[in-house]
């Protein structure tokens, strides 16, 4: 389904709806994410903003925790009442690919019928398959922009060829990091991208950066430049970023043009964190935004607000 022909069903799913529990200046060690509060349009209308277009040597790239559908239901934040806000970010925001973090088999498919011309990869983290039941990592890709050449899964364990818990003794979660090897259409560049949702336990999220480090080399041994991406569970700075230093820098901190607004926002209740973050390796950073607009007269699509850089190719 194209996005114009999903258009009606978008305005039809948000009449009358808003999430309920919005605190517009809410605000935790100086981070401010007001700006969601009072967009320049608001309800329908957002609809008709402006698509973003990326220049030919340029890349667009998001991450989206998107909330697990399996969460709050029967309220404003249910995943059947956000849902139709998040199909026009993506078409405006316009990505060559993004991320996504904690989407059931069900929220993957709806993303992907409701945008023209994207792909996807991204296994259950319970089962590793396809369509199993679970939460998964899923990267999507624009196919008029870039082609996939590989792709797989690892889990952040002790086995990370199987799905499996942390190293921790109290590890409830399994874990894992989608990546994908893609090339560039209209440069004929390659470059490569993790993405992943690091766990809630502090020794999880050390040993799992750890791995994802030694995957980038072990997976990308050309060196293509690189993404990773994700909910770290993790302020900056942080010693759980420490396997990154000479490796990849965090495009919220490089960016010329670039916002601290928080990206966990709890639905507008109490929490307002920096947590979710782009890192990259081998590109010129242009842009980093944190996406805290209203969409489809929607507040909150998510308990976190989408992010997004904009990187160019080096020379």
């Amino acid at each position: 389904m194209n996005f114009l022909a999903f258009l009606p069903l978008l305005l039809a799913a948000c009449s009358g709806m808003d999430n309920s529990d919005f605190i517009p200046e809410y605000t935790e060690d100086g981070i401010d994410f007001s700006r969601g509060a009072a967009p320049s349009s608001g309800g329908s209308s957002d609809i008709d903003r402006e698509r973003v277009e990326i220049a030919d040597n340029q890349i667009k790239i998001i991450t989206f925790n998107v909330r697990t559908s399996t969460a709050d239901t029967g309220t404003a934040n249910a995943w059947t009442e956000r849902r139709s806000g998040i199909p026009p970010m993506f078409y405006v925001e316009n990505p060559t690919i993004f991320g996504l973090q904690e989407a059931q088999y069900e929220q993957v498919s709806y993303i992907k019928n409701a945008l023209d011309g994207y792909e996807c990869v991204g296994v259950s983290r319970e089962t590793g398959t396809e369509s199993g039941s679970g939460e998964r990592m899923s990267i999507f890709w624009k196919t008029s922009d870039v082609e996939m050449e590989s792709w797989g899964t690892f889990w952040m364990s002790p086995t990370p060829t199987v799905p499996s818990v942390g190293w921790a003794e109290d590890s409830k979660y399994r874990r894992c990091c989608t990546w994908a090897k893609f090339r560039h259409l209209k440069t004929g560049r390659y470059f490569f991208y993790i993405n992943t949702h690091l766990d809630l336990v502090l020794e999880n999220r050390i040993y799992g950066m750890d791995l994802i480090v030694s995957k980038l080399k072990e997976l990308n041994p050309e060196n293509y430049p690189s993404f990773l991406t994700g909910d770290m569970n993790e302020k900056w700075p942080s010693t759980v970023f420490d396997p990154l230093n000479g490796i990849m820098e965090n495009i919220r901190e490089t960016a010329p043009e670039t916002d601290h607004a928080s990206t966990y926002n709890a639905f507008g209740g109490s929490g307002g964190s920096i947590i979710d973050f782009i890192f990259y390796s081998g590109f010129i950073p242009r842009s980093y935004r944190t996406i805290n607009d209203k969409w489809n007269g929607i507040k909150f699509i998510s308990d976190h607000f989408p992010i997004a850089g904009l990187v160019e190719f080096e020379e």
